[in-house]
């Protein structure tokens, strides 16, 4: 462990005398502006809706059901230009099957080594109906030293066909688990919210999330913290809003808590008493099935939480087995007010889309207060 903190600081030292005193990984405010895009050709938006049709989708940079080496024991580490293409042209295609007004995206690149440097934020907006975009960076660093990731830039989105008026982007909590140089190149999780011109309204937001994954302590539980604060100040300023996004958490009663040995990779072996650790990290859901209680109690889902108790597989949205396998536990959500429901049974978890990302995307209806 030492020569290898040893190794990490001397790579980074060697960086810094390339770079300058120009910091490599861009450190966030607590609140800051999001960054706005537009469609190079704009689509005729509703002027009138009574209802809308969400979604939300990790997408998975476009790499699809690929051995990615950070998440499912592969060892690719980067993308050539035709992938990414056929990976975001497989996404798109399947986004005008479902035809949402609002998409929630999480791991959406813009400026990535490993996806050749598409914009897939513009790309996404270029190709499809939608004419306005939000993004927010969880993870944005000249270089990382490691693996083979260099430079980075990748996060949430919102995609909209009515303009997007404001975005914010909202800082959640860092993991503490973790050593300082570890830290340093570590993701950046937050919250974006967005208020959107819905016909009617001037008090409607759209909110997407990507919380924490492979934490070992309580991050998790302070991003839904976080998450809950910011919805119930627009609560409080008798707003509505819909929210969309991968909190990388169980449903509270889920059957199946621990998934170690589904994820483990061949080398890799958990549970015994000589294993350290006992559990591979992002795996083991036991400490936290209960945190994601206060969005159930506070918030109408799309998916109602009996119904997935009753038929928990039929809800499943993400899988660590590539390339084929099956969908095995629910990570992906979809929330608004008590006050304003999704429709009754208009929620989808489109388990077919298998070949686009590791995870499904959720989409529901949702009825328009008049």
């Amino acid at each position: 462990m030492a020569d290898r903190i040893f190794y990490c600081f001397l790579i980074l030292i060697l960086v810094l005398l390339f770079t300058g005193c120009e910091s490599l990984v861009t450190r966030f405010e607590d609140v800051q502006d999001g960054v706005l895009y537009e469609a190079e050709q704009m689509t005729t938006a509703p002027v009138s809706v009574d209802t809308l049709i969400v979604m939300t989708w990790n997408i998975r940079f476009a790499a699809g059901r690929m051995d990615w080496f950070g998440d499912c024991c592969g060892d690719r580490v980067v993308l050539t230009h035709g992938e990414v293409i056929t990976g975001l042209e497989r996404i798109t295609d399947f986004i005008k099957t479902v035809n949402p007004d609002i998409l929630f995206l999480e791991e959406v690149d813009v400026e990535s080594k490993r996806t050749d440097y598409v914009d897939q934020m513009q790309w996404l907006l270029d190709h499809t109906y939608f004419n306005y975009g939000a993004y927010a960076s969880m993870w944005q660093s000249q270089v990382v030293p490691s693996d083979g990731i260099g430079r980075i830039n990748t996060g949430n989105a919102i995609l909209s066909r009515w303009k997007i008026n404001e975005a914010e982007r909202i800082q959640l909590a860092l993991r503490t688990d973790q050593d300082a140089l570890t830290r340093y190149f570590y993701l950046r999780r937050n919250l974006l919210k967005t208020r959107i011109a819905l016909p009617g309204h001037d008090n409607f937001y759209a909110f997407v999330i990507h919380a924490e994954a492979f934490s070992t302590d309580d991050t998790k539980q302070k991003h839904v913290t976080r998450c809950v604060e910011e919805l119930q100040k627009i609560n409080a300023q008798n707003g509505i809003f819909i929210l969309g996004g991968d909190f990388n958490l169980l449903p509270p009663g889920s059957d199946s808590t621990d998934f170690c040995d589904e994820d483990g990779c061949v080398d890799e072996h958990f549970h015994g008493p000589k294993d350290n650790p006992k559990h591979k990290e992002g795996s083991n859901y036991n400490p936290e099935i209960t945190w994601l209680q206060p969005m159930y109690d506070n918030y109408n889902p799309a998916v109602q939480l009996l119904d997935y108790q009753s038929n928990q597989g039929r809800y499943f949205t993400h899988t660590t087995n590539h390339p084929d396998g099956a969908w095995n536990r629910k990570l992906d959500y979809l929330f608004t007010s008590k006050s304003t429901p999704f429709i009754t049974g208009s929620a989808i978890t489109h388990q077919e889309a298998t070949i686009e990302s590791d995870h499904c995307p959720v989409s529901a209806r949702w009825e328009v207060p008049q």
